[in-house]
């Protein structure tokens, strides 16, 4: 029997009949009274401000565990646990009938109660297991354009695929197994034929070609990318390839105004990842071209990556294609880091990194991802807006087990000496706004703040009088850019 809320207390959202007389009675007293109101049959609300459309999607699984108890959410339903677009849900139940809700369909379909296996949900319904969930999905069923009861082949081939990107073979290989047992006790054996041959084409032992996923596909022919990253690098390259931006025209023509340029580029490349010189101890470094004895990985560390950005031929290379932009990669790689041997300088990372909470591109992803994004890089214009697009795919890749920031920088601003534009410099006062705008597009996947902040840096970039070394320092302490306050701001 249903306990009855006393005088005083709050309402649930959803009440549901369930056969008591006295309930009943409680729940007609309730509407009377207006406190409640009836949503259909069986169904009532304490919310009477909201759409009952609204009220009965937030309350789905109460709902359908209330009026088909040890139902088994199924198909479709399953793996996206949420209604389609044209608000269809699936369930697997004693019989096969259409029941409507405000705002949904729910599908009852005929077939075989929760089994060990699957997941034991609210209110007695249960989850098909994954196991079930696929072979399900792979019945032979009219699609409707809306989305029937099945996800698209090319859907389940992704799925299959992330398991093993991400667990390994020996994971999709018990899945398999696991499948095999179930689609026997299930009468799905054919299903299962289906499964087994896609897993087969995803691990290379069996004929590809019933492949339908480009992502699955890049798997077969050793090539498998990242899609998460994949959707950001399209998304910017989107909001990139509609707006225009400034020219900026190079500020540093001369060979002095360039290694003046390229020395405060390399300062701040260098204070971004944490190595901190005085400018007296950092012009030692540069002009000697030897390390300080007390730092001598550091020193290595600025003139690595002085080496690579004064030397405007090299700074005016850019990647054609996908191998010349591997070969880049590695080479700028191994030049900035040749005095650190245990960082595998000019080799891409062999296990996972991370900063904090960010996980980077698996490492087994890396070429395959770099590739995907370089068809977006490729189809760019304006030489600000494949630099913005090469400095983020670099730095959110992280391909290599450190240098990631200074390589993506070096990426960045080659594009830029290749069209004869001013480089960028990303001062220790800006610091906190660049890092904040990479990591905001990549958690909410805007990249409003990126373009924003780089356009900004860009700007400021272009007003610096390059020329002789001691105007443009003080130049850049005017402007607070050796700042590493957070209350300084930026002054141009």
């Amino acid at each position: 029997m249903e306990n009855f809320p006393k005088i005083g207390e709050a309402l649930p959202e959803v009440m549901i009949a369930n056969g008591d007389k006295k309930y009943s009675y409680y729940l007609s007293d309730l509407v009377k009274k207006g406190r409640i109101k009836k949503v259909m049959p069986k169904i009532y609300t304490s919310n009477l401000n909201e759409s009952e459309e609204v009220i009965v999607r937030r309350n789905l699984f109460l709902i359908l565990g209330r009026l088909f108890p040890e139902a088994v959410v199924s198909h479709r339903s399953a793996i996206e646990m949420k209604p389609t677009a044209s608000g269809d849900f699936f369930l697997t139940y004693k019989y096969t009938k259409k029941i409507t809700l405000p705002g949904l369909i729910i599908h009852l379909l005929e077939g075989q109660s929760g089994q060990p296996e699957d997941t034991p949900f609210v209110n007695g319904l249960f989850i098909a297991c994954p196991e079930r969930a696929f072979l399900e999905n792979l019945q032979t069923a009219y699609q409707k354009k809306d989305g029937g009861k099945c996800l698209p082949q090319s859907v389940i081939e992704e799925r299959l695929e992330k398991v093993i990107r991400i667990n390994g073979e020996t994971a999709i290989n018990a899945l398999r197994d696991k499948a095999k047992v179930l689609s026997e006790r299930l009468g799905m054996t054919d299903e299962y034929a289906r499964l087994d041959k896609l897993i087969g084409a995803l691990l290379s032992t069996r004929d590809a070609n019933i492949l339908t996923s480009p992502l699955a596909t890049a798997r077969v022919f050793g090539e498998p990318y990242d899609p998460q990253r994949y959707e950001l690098f399209q998304n910017l390259f989107t909001v990139l390839n509609d707006d225009v931006f400034p020219s900026y025209p190079e500020n540093s023509p001369t060979t002095l105004a360039y290694r003046n340029f390229a020395f405060f580029e390399s300062y701040f490349s260098n204070y971004i990842e944490g190595t901190e010189f005085t400018i007296d101890d950092a012009k030692q470094i540069i002009e000697t071209n030897l390390p300080l004895p007390a730092r001598n990985e550091d020193s290595h560390d600025m003139l690595g990556t002085f080496a690579i950005v004064s030397d405007r031929r090299e700074m005016s290379i850019v990647p054609n294609t996908t191998d010349e932009l591997i070969e880049l990669l590695q080479a700028r790689h191994k030049k900035l880091l040749s005095a650190r041997p245990e960082k595998h300088p000019g080799l891409f990372k062999m296990q996972n990194n991370r900063a904090g909470n960010s996980l980077f591109v698996d490492y087994e992803l890396v070429k395959g991802t770099l590739k995907k994004g370089f068809d977006f890089y490729r189809a760019l214009r304006s030489p600000f807006a494949k630099a913005v697009f090469m400095l983020f795919m670099v730095s959110e890749i992280h391909p290599f087990d450190d240098g990631n920031g200074r390589v993506s920088r070096i990426m960045m601003n080659a594009e830029l000496t290749h069209a004869n534009e001013t480089k960028i410099i990303i001062p220790t006062v800006f610091r906190t706004d660049y890092l904040d705008a990479l990591r905001k597009f990549t958690r909410q996947s805007d990249p409003t703040a990126l373009i924003r902040a780089m356009s900004r840096v860009h700007r400021f970039s272009a007003q610096l009088q390059t020329e002789n070394f001691e105007t443009l320092q003080l130049q850049l302490e005017r402007a607070n850019a050796f700042s590493d306050s957070e209350d300084k701001i930026l002054r141009f």
